[in-house]
């Protein structure tokens, strides 16, 4: 069984375990960066559909970052 990465695990802990609204995700669309409450994200995505998982540069929790892309190009 292959191992979750730390995107994957960061939503399945935040879905399942604990306050999605609490969470916020940061994505690239286009030339800009949106922030979106996890809750948001998930429906705006369609489950990973419309936006994948590597459009996300950075996820946060109350201010803490918990998810950063090292390089993003914005």
């Amino acid at each position: 069984m292959p191992k979750k990465g730390r995107l994957e695990e960061i939503f399945s802990k935040a879905l399942y375990a604990d306050d999605p609204k609490l969470y916020s995700v940061y994505y690239r669309d286009y030339n800009s960066l949106v922030k979106v409450s996890l809750s948001e994200f998930v429906n705006v995505s369609e489950n990973f559909e419309l936006i994948p998982p590597n459009r996300v540069m950075k996820i946060t929790k109350e201010g803490n970052v918990l998810y950063s892309k090292k390089n993003p190009r914005i």
